[in-house]
C-alpha cells in the first residue's frame, strides 16, 4: 500500500521513506536532520558535547593549514553533501547528509548549496547521540557512493578507524589510538600524532 506523503512538508513526517532534496530545502526546523534513501534522521536537538566540538575544530584546524595553497577544500558542519543517483535534479536526489568534516579535491563538484558528489574525504566524530546512524547507515551510504576515504573519530575513548575504498568496499585500518600516527591515502602527506593530537583536547 502507497503511504501518502504529508501535507506540511516544513515538518516532516520521520515515517515516510521517500523525501527529496527539494522537500528538504523547504523544512523550517531548529534540529538539523539529513536524508538517507529518502528517509529522515534528525540530529540531536542539543549541542554537541563539548568534546565532539573540540575534536572537530582541532581536526579541521590541521586539515585546513595542511591544504592551504593546495587544490582540495576542506568543509565542516553544517554543509550540505548531496549523493545524485541519475540525475541531479533536487527532487531525484534522496540522500543528503552533513558531516563533521569532508575533503573536496574536485572543485566541480561544489557549488553554493554544498557538494553535489562524493567528497574524497569524509570524517565523522562519534557521540552517544549518533554512533548507530554513523556506523550503519553513513558507512553504507559512503561505500556505495564512492567516497575514497572515510574516519571515524571516537571522541569520548579517543580512537580512530579509517575505511579506505579498494574494488568498491570500504577497507578498515587496525584501531589507531594514542602512540599511532593516523596517515590519509587520499590526501597525500596527512598524518595525524594522535598522542600529540588527543593531548591538546582537554
Amino acid at each position: 500500500m502507497e503511504v501518502k506523503k504529508p501535507d506540511k512538508v516544513n515538518e516532516p513526517d520521520l515515517e515516510y521513506e521517500n523525501y527529496s532534496y527539494a522537500d528538504y530545502l523547504k523544512w523550517q526546523m531548529e534540529e538539523v536532520v539529513e536524508l538517507i534513501k529518502g528517509r529522515v534522521f534528525k540530529k540531536a536537538a542539543a549541542a554537541p558535547k563539548r568534546i565532539h566540538q573540540k575534536v572537530s575544530g582541532e581536526f579541521f584546524l590541521r586539515i585546513g593549514n595542511f591544504l592551504k595553497g593546495k587544490k582540495c577544500q576542506v568543509y565542516s558542519a553544517p554543509f550540505d553533501v548531496r549523493f545524485p543517483k541519475a540525475s541531479k535534479a533536487d527532487h531525484l536526489i534522496h540522500d543528503v547528509v552533513q558531516p563533521d568534516i569532508c575533503v573536496i579535491c574536485d572543485r566541480e563538484k561544489l557549488d553554493d548549496r554544498g557538494c553535489i558528489g562524493a567528497p574524497d574525504l569524509i570524517v565523522e566524530i562519534l557521540s552517544p547521540s549518533n554512533s548507530k546512524t554513523e556506523l550503519k547507515h553513513k558507512f553504507a551510504l559512503y561505500e556505495s557512493n564512492g567516497v575514497r576515504e572515510y574516519w571515524i573519530i571516537h571522541a569520548e575513548t579517543q580512537d580512530l578507524l579509517i575505511y579506505s575504498l579498494t574494488n568498491g568496499n570500504y577497507v578498515p585500518s587496525l584501531l589507531l589510538t594514542s602512540g599511532d600516527v593516523a596517515e590519509s591515502k587520499v590526501i597525500q602527506g596527512f598524518k595525524l600524532d594522535l598522542e600529540e593530537f588527543f593531548g591538546d583536547i582537554e
